[in-house]
């Protein structure tokens, strides 16, 4: 999948999918599940062993 197709399938700026792709942009969990769902994935899948990240009380 190109990311013009991806993008229009997330239904996302192909601009903003370039600079995700690249790491200039870090996505919000909301484009994660946009583009998991125009990929046809599980979230749950990609984020496996990702660490936790503890927050300070």
């Amino acid at each position: 999948m190109s990311q013009e197709g991806l993008a229009n399938e997330a239904g996302l700026d192909r601009s903003y999918v370039g600079r995700i792709e690249r790491g200039e942009h870090n996505l919000t969990f909301a484009s994660l599940v946009r583009l998991c769902r125009a990929m046809r994935c599980d979230v749950a899948a990609i984020t496996a062993g990702l660490p936790q990240v503890r927050r300070k009380a």
